[in-house]
Parts: C-alpha cells; structure tokens; sequence
C-alpha cells in the first residue's frame, strides 16, 4: 500500500517530516495548479490570498495521530485519534495545554503495519445517548467496528466496559485497512473498508460484492435486525441481491483512506490510494463502482479495460513531484478562509502538499507545501479545518498576514 505505508513510518518520517512543525512552506495560492504546473485560472479569488499552516495546539502532541473529531454537543471539544489506541480530548483553544485519555484501547489493539486504532464517529445525538463509535484492529487478521457509551460520571471519559461489537471483518493482510467511520445526513454510519491488503487486489475484492473488503458500508445503528448488532438499510442498493453483502454502499475501493460529508451538499467524498501510478479524488454515490482493480484511477489495471458502468474520480494525480499517498479532506464550510468556501482541500501523505478542488473536480489549485506527513483532516464545531501530522502536531490553514 503506499497510502500511509505504516510498516515503514520510522524510517519514512526522518525523511518526510523535514518542515520545521511551526514554520511549513508555504505556497501563494494564484499560479501553482496540477502537480505544481501553472494554473489555468480559478476565478475563484484566491489570487491575492497567501496561506500557511500554524500550529493550532503548540502546547500539545500526540502518538500518530490518524482522526480528528468534534462531538458537536456545544462543549467546545477536540477528540485526536491516536493509531497506538487511545482516544485524547481536550478543549478546543490555542492555549489548551492538557489533554486527557478519553478511551484507551492500547493494551487490545494490533498496531502492525497499517493497523491500529482508526476511525472514530459521534452519534448524531451524541449529546443525549453518549454513543460514539470506533474501527479498530484488534488482531493482525481482523477489523471490529464497534460502539461505546460515554461515562456517566465523567463527560472526557468514555466507558471502557461499554463496548458493544457490531461488524467483525476478517482482514487477509495487515495493510488496506481503510479505517474511517462517519455519520451521514440520512443518520446511517458509513465505514471505508480497502481491499483487504498485500498489492495488486490477489483476492479481487473490490470487484467482489460477496465481501465487505473493498468497499465503502452503510450500516442503521439505531436498529437491529437478524441477530446482528445494526440493521441494513432498505433504502442500501444491493438489497435482495444474491452473494452480495448487503452493507455495500459503494464498490471498488482500493484503500479509502479518509472519507466525509460536505455539510452543506451531503456529497460524500473520499481519497483512494494507487497503486503505483496514480492517486484519486471520488464522490461516492449509491450503488457505483469506482473500478479497482480494473482501473487504477483512469489507467487501466488489470482485465480488458472496459470502464462501461464504472464512476471516474473526479481528480486524479500523480508522481512526478513526489506524491504517491493521498489523504482524503474535506469540504470547507468554516468562516475563516473565505477564498476556501465550497472547496474540497485534501493533501499527500508522502509529499505534505494541500490542495484545493472545486466541487466538479476542476481547478485543482496547490495551497500549501507543507513537508509534512499529513495523516488525516478534521474539523471542530465551526467547521473549521485541521490538519493530523503523523509527527504529533496538529494545524490550521489560515491566510499568511505578513
């Protein structure tokens, strides 16, 4: 896998993470477009706008942090996934100087290559029912999404005995893992799944429906139904259809590493890792098929390059000036960064670029050359962005003042 290449890290971040964690380069966000070529014209009135990345919490770090998420309850609060299995909160303020361990699942996690502690999702009504959700490895051959409750007795601790197991998903390598869960407008938990691991797709399970490998789910938490721990949706598309998972959302997902909903639109949106040559931007719609492993991004992969019925990215990219491992962001819906409304900013793990695309996929504009080992993206309760570097830190993009 390149996306977050995890057996590698320690050796990989010595070269990576060679930016400064305060002091990121930076790129005027006018002229640099594809793969750093000359832009042909936005229009979008980012001409004159400069932007940076900024140490949002200076005062904390964190152990490989892969998630961030706000609960939404109007407490203020910022959740840090860590992939060696805690779970920190904190208040979300640039003075904020402790963090507490909300959940820790250390002691019951596999961490191998990319495993680890993943994805973490809040309830809709959180603010009442106390349920969040989290994927995690519990062994090398295995993904559990599951839910716990929070404390009782204390709002910044959740109840490690609450666990209540919903999905177990047999894993036959350690890496493609996906990871992320998240609560769509219509209230059902979507969860990214990768192909299962090693490369190439051996088992094909991205063009097979008969497994949750290779996929993105939609899961109803709410309610169960057939000794399972969730009901399906009857509104899934795959309903009725023999040998097919029925959870199946969407198909044909290589690795979808980070995935979320543009608050304003409900369009869900995520990257997929390559594997070898190009990187991909999807919208994910009901039923559609994203092509792994006939296609890889736009480029045929495997079979007789037939692409009838399959849904192109809508942005793809390449190697050329070091990138080889996207991380999926999210559509900004913040005040801040006015020039940034409505565009969808996602990055490079390897490379530590940030982008911007518009909602059509057209004018992929280049924001930022961090250098940084970018794991993930996040926002709070202002929808404002965040940026996971792999190294501990976490950041926000704002306009360069000076």
């Amino acid at each position: 896998m390149k996306m977050l290449r995890l057996l590698l890290l320690s050796t990989a971040l010595f070269f990576i993470g060679c930016a400064s964690d305060d002091s990121p380069s930076v790129t005027n966000a006018d002229d640099m477009g594809e793969d750093g070529d000359s832009n042909d014209g936005d229009g979008n009135g980012n001409d004159s706008v400069t932007l940076e990345l900024f140490n949002a919490f200076p005062e904390l770090s964190f152990d490989q942090p892969v998630d961030l998420q706000s609960p939404n309850d109007g407490t203020n609060r910022i959740f840090v996934v860590e992939k060696t299995g805690r779970i920190q909160v904190f208040d979300n303020n640039l003075a904020s100087f402790r963090k507490s361990t909300f959940l820790d699942l250390s002691a019951r996690i596999s961490t191998v290559s990319e495993q680890g502690l993943l994805g973490l999702a809040f309830h809709p009504d959180f603010a009442t029912n106390g349920f969040f959700y989290v994927n995690y490895n519990p062994t090398d051959d295995q993904t559990v999404i599951a839910r716990f409750k929070v404390s009782d007795a204390d709002a910044d601790m959740a109840d490690s005995f609450s666990e209540t197991v919903l999905m177990t998903i047999p894993q036959p390598f350690n890496n493609h893992n996906g990871g992320q869960v998240a609560f769509g407008p219509d209230g059902f938990l979507y969860i990214a799944l990768g192909d299962g691991g090693s490369g190439g797709d051996p088992d094909n399970n991205g063009q097979d429906r008969s497994t949750w490998l290779g996929n993105i789910l939609r899961i109803d938490v709410d309610n169960v139904q057939d000794g399972l721990n969730y009901a399906i949706p009857t509104t899934n598309p795959f309903i009725g259809e023999e040998l097919v998972k029925e959870e199946i959302f969407a198909y044909g997902f290589r690795n979808p590493w980070r995935m979320s909903f543009d608050t304003a639109t409900g369009d869900l949106w995520t990257g997929d890792v390559g594997q070898g040559e190009l990187e991909e931007v999807d919208k994910v719609i009901s039923g559609g098929n994203y092509g792994w492993k006939l296609f890889e991004g736009t480029s045929c992969f495997s079979g007789n390059c037939d692409d009838t019925n399959l849904i192109a990215p809508v942005h793809v990219y390449g190697r050329s000036q070091g990138d080889r491992s996207i991380t999926g962001g999210y559509v900004y819906r913040g005040t801040a960064n006015e020039a940034l409304i409505g565009k969808y900013i996602y990055g490079d793990f390897a490379s530590g670029r940030i982008w911007s695309l518009d909602n059509d996929g057209n004018n992929n504009t280049l924001l930022i050359e961090s250098g940084l080992p970018i794991a993930s993206f996040g926002t709070d309760d202002n929808q404002e962005l965040y940026v996971c570097s792999f190294n501990g830190k976490i950041y926000r993009i704002q306009e360069r003042t000076d």
